[in-house]
């Protein structure tokens, strides 16, 4: 048991899209420092809430899983933010499940500290770092998520950038100026993802 546990908002018992290739579980952590316009879970970006789940009773369901489940994937809200997530990291990988991650990167020197404790990494470059406070609502986090990238392409760890597409937020030019931004990491995963607008936290973005 972790003396910090994880706060979890939530869980996905099962999932074949979450980590590729794999059956796995997800696990929600609540809390997030961003404000992202088009976020369709905003009931996880408090850091408090009163849904949270009992890091216990995800142990006891993971148990329960073992041999039956591949991996297990840390979402959000945004995991790194939780001091408690390695702790958590090395519980999960002690039952012998691969671990997955799905960040938003905005905390570098976290992410890069608990990197030899994932299999893979799913990364949310939004973006092009300039535009990223428009659509964060946080200073500096487009640099702090590219930086990110970077580090994961050098740690040599599976992985998948993914650009979430908003019709109204990016144009047809922001989105080529992406592309020829993430090809100067060399050549890399990267994936572009379809808004779901039925829930954005910015009512305006939101589908009739």
């Amino acid at each position: 048991m972790t003396l910090r546990s994880l706060k979890v908002g939530g869980l996905v018992p099962m999932t074949t899209v979450d980590y590729p290739g794999c059956l796995s579980a997800v696990i929600f952590c609540q809390g997030c420092p961003l404000r992202c316009r088009y976020c369709h879970n905003s009931d996880l970006l408090p850091r408090e809430a009163e849904t949270v789940i009992p890091w216990r009773e995800i142990l006891d369901f993971l148990k329960r899983r073992q041999g039956l489940l591949d991996a297990v994937v840390f979402s959000g809200g945004e995991p790194t933010q939780q001091r408690a997530l390695p702790d958590a990291i090395a519980e999960v990988s002690a039952m012998g499940f691969k671990i997955g991650l799905h960040t938003a990167g905005i905390y570098p020197k976290r992410l890069q500290a608990i990197l030899p404790s994932l299999d893979w990494v799913g990364l949310d470059i939004k973006a092009l770092p300039e535009k990223y406070e428009s659509l964060t609502g946080m200073p500096g986090s487009g640099d702090l998520a590219w930086q990110s990238a970077q580090i994961l392409l050098e740690s040599g760890i599976p992985y998948e950038l993914r650009t979430t597409l908003h019709p109204a937020l990016t144009s047809h030019n922001e989105k080529a100026r992406i592309e020829e931004a993430i090809a100067t990491f060399g050549e890399s995963q990267h994936v572009w993802q379809v808004c779901r607008t039925d829930h954005c936290l910015d009512p305006n973005l939101r589908s009739s």
